[in-house]
């Protein structure tokens, strides 16, 4: 029971469980993404919501860099700060302005991916990233 209420961190255990949140967002979202890869790709007339007003295919492009190549980047734990900056612009957008008016039903997912995003950008991905070995600080703590 004791140790059912610990509150002590395992460093071990929040790495694991960083790259555990880094792979399972990041592939969930990348999903949202290849799709919206696929109308670019096959061409014809672009559809898609201009909440910013930066024209139809500059949104669409943009969010398709924020969720398909971002979320490439969040999963390998690559550049994962920066990777979550464009994710965290496109959650905002899409909760408060594109379905600002909708309710929280349909804020309600864009509201998670911001909370998570936003987590990675204040913690990193963790020991188990490409980031790690790639920082020049991660070599001195090895040692």
């Amino acid at each position: 029971m004791r140790r059912l209420f610990n509150t002590n961190f395992n460093n071990e255990s929040v790495h694991f469980m960083l790259l555990i949140m880094r792979v399972a967002i990041g592939a969930f979202l990348l999903v949202h993404g290849y799709q919206k890869l696929q109308w670019i790709l096959a061409g014809g007339e672009l559809q898609f919501a201009d909440p910013i007003g930066l024209g139809v295919p500059a949104s669409l492009y943009l969010t398709v860099f924020a969720e398909f190549f971002c979320s490439i980047l969040v999963i390998l734990g690559l550049a994962t700060r920066l990777a979550t900056i464009p994710l965290i612009i496109l959650m905002l957008v899409a909760a408060f302005i594109v379905h600002g008016s909708d309710g929280f039903d349909k804020q309600e997912l864009a509201l998670h991916y911001l909370v998570v995003f936003v987590f990675l950008l204040v913690t990193g991905p963790g020991k188990y990233s490409i980031d790690r070995f790639i920082s020049p600080s991660s070599s001195r703590r090895r040692r």
